[in-house]
C-alpha cells in the first residue's frame, strides 16, 4: 500500500497558487509521493499537474464539492483528466442527506447520474465518511443504506480511521466489511485531550489507533493507497506534524 498525504491537513498554507507550490515541495521533502488534493485554494490545473510532475508527486484522488460533481461533472472529469487523476472524492454528504430517510434516499437518488458519468469516464467515485454515517435511521445505519444502494463498483468508500472509531464502529471489522470499495483509505489516529474525556486529532503512532493490525487490514481489503490526514493539529506545525506520522510509517515498513 502506497502512503500519501491528505493536502486538507495543510489547507491553511494552500490558499494561493504560490502557497500550494510552497508546500507541495515542502511534502517532497518529507518524502511524500502521492496526494490528496483538498481544501486548497484556486490554481490553475497545467500549473498544478506540472509541479506534482516536476517533484515527482502523483495527485491520486481529490475531494471535490457537492455542487460540482452533481452539477458540473464534465468538467470536473476534464480537470481530473489535466491532473492525471482518476479518484474523484466527496468529503460529506449535505445536510438534507442526513436530516431523516426522505433526505438520505434523495441523495442517492440524486448522484446516480455523476456517478454514473464518472464510471463511464473511467474514473471512481469515493466517498469519505465522518462519525454521521453511524448514526441510525429507522433502526439502521446510514453507512449499511449506502453500501445496500450502490455497488462497489460505483460507491468507493474513502474509510476514514478516526471517524470510525469515533462512530462507535470496530475499524477493522468496517474494514473487512468494505472490501472491494477501499481503494483510498484515510489514516488518522485519535488521542484524548488533557481534560480526559475529549478526543483529538493526533499524528499517527502517537494516539491509540492500532496502527500495526489496521494498515495489514486495508491492504487485505485491497487498498492501494493510505492518506495521512490530521485536520486538526493542535496548534503545532502541520508539516512536522506529517513528517512524524510518515517517519513512524516508515518505521513499521511502510
Amino acid at each position: 500500500m502506497k502512503i500519501g498525504a491528505q493536502m486538507f491537513t495543510i489547507r491553511e498554507f494552500c490558499k494561493t497558487p504560490e502557497g500550494t507550490i510552497e508546500s507541495l515541495e515542502k511534502l517532497a521533502e518529507i518524502g511524500y509521493q502521492y496526494v490528496q488534493y483538498s481544501g486548497c485554494g484556486p490554481m490553475d490545473h497545467k500549473l498544478l499537474r506540472n509541479t506534482c510532475d516536476r517533484l515527482g508527486i502523483k495527485i491520486v484522488i481529490t475531494h471535490s464539492p457537492y455542487d460540482r460533481i452533481l452539477d458540473d461533472t464534465d468538467k470536473l472529469i476534464e480537470e481530473h483528466d489535466i491532473l492525471g487523476c482518476d479518484y474523484i472524492g466527496l468529503g460529506m454528504m449535505p445536510k438534507y442527506a442526513r436530516a431523516d430517510l426522505a433526505g438520505l434516499d434523495a441523495f442517492l437518488k440524486v448522484m446516480e447520474r455523476p456517478i454514473q458519468k464518472i464510471t463511464a469516464a473511467g474514473k471512481r467515485f469515493g466517498y469519505h465518511n465522518h462519525a454521521l454515517e453511524f448514526r441510525k435511521l429507522d433502526g439502521k445505519l446510514i453507512f449499511d443504506r449506502m453500501l445496500e444502494r450502490y455497488p462497489a463498483d460505483q460507491l468507493g468508500v474513502i474509510l476514514d480511521t478516526y471517524w470510525v472509531q469515533q462512530g462507535g464502529g470496530d475499524i477493522c471489522q468496517w474494514i473487512e466489511k468494505m472490501n472491494g470499495r477501499l481503494y483510498c483509505v484515510h489514516l488518522k489516529d485519535q488521542g484524548v485531550k488533557e481534560d480526559g474525556k475529549s478526543p483529538m486529532m493526533m499524528p499517527i503512532g502517537e494516539g491509540n489507533l492500532n496502527f500495526p493490525a489496521i494498515i495489514p487490514a486495508f491492504e487485505k481489503a485491497g487498498a492501494e493507497y493510505a492518506f495521512v490526514e490530521q485536520d486538526n493539529c493542535n496548534g503545532e506545525d502541520p508539516f512536522d506534524c506529517l513528517k512524524r506520522s510518515f517517519d513512524y510509517l516508515k518505521s513499521i515498513g511502510y
